[in-house]
């Protein structure tokens, strides 16, 4: 445990936390400890980290975005325009922040023009998923935080006092009948998926936070009354397929886009879900959600007013981390589910950590199914 001398020392009397740092607290207190309070830093590999693919990835996305948006709208973009855009946008990352590979090593180099080669279909992808809907893009990387687009999210008081700040990746609104209807989308190199079950121990927060603040504050923004129409995290990465040998085209075409469907929570409103992907001749490609006559269901598509019981939740995780940050835990105590699926496997501080099995302990986390996070919700448990 620190002092509560020591927890003003590293953290500061106000307690600022981001939403990426709100997840490492819920996931271990000792790897929040190690990163954002004595500020260890992992080894450094001679190639792209996962924070520098992110950011490459979101700078060419948001260019061509910005592009095609202002240049016809994405329902009328061609591929070959986009394609174009897309080199246009790698060679400027390029020039701007890898100074033209200056001291790079020629793995590096090799390393990141084979990334490039994943671009082009990425970036498409995302230009044909916003072609098929009335959604745009209203906002890139919005800020919340200190001389930011947005102020910083201000929670609670007393020791639950805190001060959030973040990026949306991307923002899109849709007008309707006087109300602007908005989704937060947030682009994974990985293979993020969106969980209740994690989003009810505190984990996987940021974009519900920043679309339930967005509802909040941003008619100042945006000039319109706001109502939340759901969160989706968007594959930024190349789909590689482990198919049966022979598959046809289609075959083919079928599975990648199985796997680039979009994974988040969305309002269970069949108006609002056509606006975001019309249905085609094979049904909706992006979304998913499925349709039994006419009426969206399944585990990701809520009411408005399970919604708002998810803004609460959320407020009072956020709450309840910052009370256990001011009380000074650093205990080692990852969350675990199984050997595969536990807090300490990718890690970068278990070279520091020296876990004990004798002395330290797991935090065993059950695997909770969307009904089960709802039926808590709805009657007003505690926050686990």
């Amino acid at each position: 445990m620190l002092s509560r001398a020591g927890v003003r020392a590293l953290y500061g009397e106000k307690l600022r936390l981001s939403a990426t740092r709100a997840d490492r607290l819920a996931s271990c207190r000792f790897a929040y400890f190690l990163q954002y309070g004595l500020r260890a830093k992992p080894r450094q590999s001679a190639q792209f980290s996962p924070p520098e693919l992110g950011s490459f990835m979101h700078y060419v996305l948001e260019g061509v975005a910005r592009e095609v948006s202002e240049n016809g709208g994405f329902a009328a973009a061609e591929e070959a325009a986009v394609n174009a855009l897309s080199a246009k946008y790698v060679d400027r990352f390029i020039h701007e922040r890898l100074w033209d590979f200056r001291q790079r090593s020629e793995r590096f180099i090799y390393l990141f023009r084979r990334l490039t080669r994943q671009v082009r279909a990425i970036v498409w992808d995302m230009v044909r998923e916003l072609g098929r809907g009335d959604f745009v893009p209203l906002d890139f990387e919005l800020c919340f935080g200190e001389r930011a687009a947005l102020p910083p999210i201000e929670l609670g008081e007393g020791d639950e006092a805190l001060s959030l700040t973040g990026v949306a990746d991307r923002v899109d609104g849709w007008m309707h009948g006087g109300k602007l209807y908005l989704r937060v989308s947030d682009y994974k190199t990985g293979w993020k998926v969106f969980s209740l079950s994690d989003v009810w121990y505190g984990m996987g927060l940021q974009m519900l936070l920043y679309l339930f603040s967005l509802a909040r504050v941003g008619k100042e923004r945006y000039g319109s009354e706001i109502v939340p129409a759901g969160v989706l995290y968007v594959p930024a990465r190349d789909v590689l397929l482990g198919g049966r040998p022979n598959m046809t085209a289609e075959e083919i075409a079928a599975e990648k886009a199985k796997a680039l469907r979009r994974s988040g929570l969305l309002l269970d409103d069949p108006e609002v879900l056509n606006a975001m992907e019309h249905e085609g001749e094979n049904g909706r490609c992006y979304l998913p959600v499925k349709f039994k006559d006419g009426t969206p269901t399944g585990d990701a598509v809520a009411s408005l007013e399970r919604f708002g019981l998810l803004s609460r939740h959320v407020e009072a995780t956020l709450r309840a981390l910052a009370k256990l940050l001011r009380g000074g835990s650093v205990a080692a105590d990852p969350w675990f589910r199984s050997a595969a699926d536990n807090a300490c496997l990718w890690c970068d501080y278990a070279g520091a950590c020296h876990w004990n099995d004798e002395t330290d302990r797991v935090r065993p986390l059950e695997k909770l199914s969307a009904a089960a996070v709802w039926d808590a919700l709805e009657e007003g448990g505690a926050e686990a």
